[in-house]
């Protein structure tokens, strides 16, 4: 009886062994396409830009391409670009957090949860022409948002501009941080509404035991574990604000961010010795990347902490 329990229990975990490696297979089958997307999407082209940085016109190992960060228009792109990305992600961020505060009183399966939640992921991917053309439409220079105030009120919205003789507001970089906020504060809810929903209700009443009130709960206990993910979110939308083009393209042709600079460079057939300056800045701005996904790393791995 026991030599045959025994020969039963070799075969099942032989047989178990046999099973682990086939599933292990079909995981990393699964796993391919994601594989070759990065591949091909990301990894290429990130090399391609690192070295069209550091070569010259032969193919040669050289830093003078970083001569072009000594030019005034790209220093100038680069701070706009990150003044433009900080003030997009502080303004989502404050906004985006109200949002998640408001919706958790309402029921998580009830229809306002549901239309907000469908809303948020639907407004964060909408972008490029069609965003432009609807600011364009509204707050342009003849929008339906600029006359509405002119006529009724006197105010020219295009007063808001920082520059007064670089035309239109919605044309400067004044003007993209009211189009970045629109697709931005979306993103901020649903990257920081997961770490509200997890604040548990028994912090709370341990806090009303020991007798704090509402404002020592979020002193103590709510600021403190929502700041990681709070700050991560924000980080996640400075880096969408950073690497966003095609809306900004859209609205402006001059090369007030990086983006737009590389892209008329990429474009240009007119202007020698500029062949490798895209590939400089993409260097620029895969350094600015990774350190916002550096700290964004460390955040969320405190963040996980309150979350297991």
């Amino acid at each position: 009886m026991t030599v045959v329990a025994s020969d039963a229990a070799v075969d099942r975990s032989a047989g178990a062994g046999a099973v682990r490696p086939r599933r292990r297979a079909a995981g990393w089958l699964g796993f391919t396409p994601f594989a070759v997307y990065t591949l091909v999407f990301l990894a290429v082209p990130t090399v391609l830009a690192v070295w069209s940085g550091l070569t010259d016109e032969k193919g040669a190992f050289t830093l003078a391409n970083f001569g072009a960060y000594a030019n005034p228009v790209i220093l100038r792109a680069f701070g706009n670009s990150i003044l433009l990305s900080l003030a997009t992600a502080v303004a989502s961020a404050v906004i985006g957090a109200v949002i998640c505060v408001a919706l958790l009183a309402v029921n998580p399966v009830g229809f306002t949860r549901v239309v907000a939640d469908a809303a948020a992921s639907v407004f964060a991917q909408f972008g490029g022409v069609m965003l432009a053309f609807a600011f364009v439409a509204t707050i342009g220079t003849t929008g339906l948002l600029t006359l509405f105030l002119k006529q009724a009120f006197g105010f020219d919205i295009n007063a808001l501009a920082l520059d007064k003789t670089a035309g239109p507001l919605i044309n400067q970089v004044s003007g993209m941080f009211f189009v970045y906020v629109y697709f931005s504060v979306p993103l901020m809810v649903i990257a920081f509404m997961p770490a509200l929903v997890g604040l548990r209700p028994q912090w709370g009443e341990a806090v009303a035991t020991l007798g704090g009130g509402r404002l020592s709960y979020w002193l103590h206990v709510g600021f403190p574990v929502l700041a990681p993910s709070f700050f991560g979110s924000m980080i996640l939308v400075f880096a969408g604000a950073f690497s966003s083009y095609a809306t900004a393209s859209a609205l402006t042709n001059t090369g007030v961010i990086i983006p737009i600079i590389m892209q008329q460079d990429l474009s240009s057939e007119t202007l020698p010795g500029i062949a490798h300056v895209p590939g400089v800045l993409a260097i620029g701005m895969i350094v600015v990347m990774a350190i916002v996904m550096w700290l964004y790393s460390l955040l969320q791995r405190r963040a996980s902490r309150w979350q297991r």
